[in-house]
């Protein structure tokens, strides 16, 4: 049984038997004129088929009595002319055959077979509420099942959020899962040293961006998984940054935030160098302080860690470096407890210290258990894959010192929760303040 088949088997065994789950991909989408965005298949879709193209829906009927479980594709239809337009496509026959379903009909028949599969079924599950074009087919398809009600026919009487339940799938990654992610982490990693050999006072963002990309691409990934963020000084205090046009300055930090899509998974790492290779004093303070705030999260990753304390213990070292570099002053906080209780450290770093990692570079998955007594946050649990990612920005303001302005440092790893602990996943890319120097030539 392919990784694909075992999970539909293992989603239809959570659901009321005889009931029907529906799950179309995300649709193309229109860029300008008569051009589409590069598509880009859904992701609870992709994970539960491994299938890629467009106009596709998959329905899964759980087992009941002695009617097995069923899965079923709807597709395009094989067309050769339009193949020699826009590529080649599997057709029902093939894709029922290359994907391993039960069965696979044309896409223009989804309504006519949804009426008779909602027939009698006791419950449907689909994304509740997040599209309102399923939402409206949904509807029709009720609809027509309760037209049949004098001849017996009965339709769902309940509706559940089928992604629910896949979003607690996708948080533990399987073996297969866990290897593209290791490759995706490596392919990464090694754009990123790609980048800081290419790096020179002087070049423009887009141009380190540029070798960023080159490495992706010759390695086999389809895609950057996001919009790469090349931040050079100031730009690197504003967390979403992806302008990516501006020209560095000789003593400038190059924040960058960049990983590749492989096969669908994604990777997430982030690296801040100096555009000429040696780190100023004031930099290296800031740097070693995120670096060992980020070694403080990475401490407490392994199973049964709550997933809040890997933030907590990021925080505690940095607001203690903040006291300690004059960045907060020691007369208004006298300790890390006052600095946290009054989440002065917010002013230099307010984000999370992580998220989910997977198909979706924000992955899938709860991070608190909603089924416990005050929605605690969750237990880490080993195959959980997850961004560990400290950093610390410092905007000019009054009574902060100077020396530090402008500085923004973000250092963000790939981390496989193992049954042992952890295994950073993307330490290929150079991170010491001594392996980014001699990286970069200057040691």
């Amino acid at each position: 049984m392919s990784a694909f088949a075992a999970r539909r088997a293992r989603l239809c065994a959570q659901m009321q038997p005889g009931a029907v789950a529906i799950l179309p991909t995300a649709p193309e989408a229109m860029r300008n004129s008569d051009t589409d965005y590069l598509y880009r298949h859904d992701s609870y879709f992709y994970y539960l088929t491994g299938f890629t193209e467009p106009d596709s829906v998959l329905v899964l009927v759980a087992a009941k009595g002695d009617a097995p479980a069923q899965a079923i594709l709807f597709c395009r239809q094989k067309n050769l002319e339009r193949e020699i337009w826009d590529g080649f496509r599997y057709g029902p026959d093939g894709a029922r055959t290359a994907f391993g379903v039960d069965a696979a009909f044309p896409i223009e028949e989804l309504d006519g077979e949804m009426t008779r599969l909602l027939a009698n079924a006791p419950a449907a599950w689909y994304a509740l509420g997040h599209s309102a074009t399923l939402d409206l087919q949904m509807k029709t398809w009720l609809q027509n099942v309760r037209r049949q009600a004098r001849s017996g026919v009965t339709a769902p009487t309940v509706a559940h959020d089928l992604l629910a339940l896949l979003d607690e799938m996708r948080l533990l990654k399987d073996d297969g899962e866990q290897a593209l992610m290791l490759r995706a982490a490596i392919i990464s990693g090694r754009a990123h040293e790609r980048a800081m050999r290419a790096s020179k006072p002087g070049m423009f963002e887009y141009e380190i961006e540029a070798e960023l990309l080159h490495e992706f691409r010759r390695s086999g990934a389809q895609y950057p998984a996001y919009t790469p963020i090349v931040a050079a000084g100031a730009n690197a205090c504003v967390l979403h940054y992806n302008v990516n046009n501006a020209q560095s300055r000789d003593g400038d930090l190059i924040l960058i935030d960049a990983g590749c899509e492989l096969d669908s998974y994604a990777s997430d790492i982030t690296r801040t160098y100096p555009i000429n290779g040696r780190f100023t004093d004031p930099q290296k303070t800031l740097y070693e302080l995120v670096l060992a705030a980020q070694a403080a999260a990475l401490a407490v990753v392994r199973p049964g860690t709550i997933y809040t304390d890997m933030h907590d213990a990021a925080v505690r070292v940095l607001a203690q470096g903040m006291l300690d570099t004059g960045l907060l002053a020691k007369a208004k906080f006298g300790s890390v407890d006052d600095v946290i209780a009054e989440r002065a450290h917010q002013q230099f770093y307010m984000h999370g210290t992580g998220h989910w990692l997977g198909l979706d570079v924000h992955d899938a998955g709860a991070y608190r258990d909603v089924n416990a007594a005050g929605k605690p946050s969750r237990a880490l649990q080993p195959g959980m894959v997850l961004t560990v990612e400290p950093g610390i920005y410092v905007r000019p303001a009054e009574g902060v010192p100077e020396q530090f302005w402008n500085i923004g440092i973000r250092i963000e790893d790939d981390v496989l929760v193992t049954p042992q602990g952890h295994a950073i996943l993307s330490d290929a890319a150079p991170k010491l303040v001594a392996d980014i120097e001699r990286t970069m030539g200057k040691q």
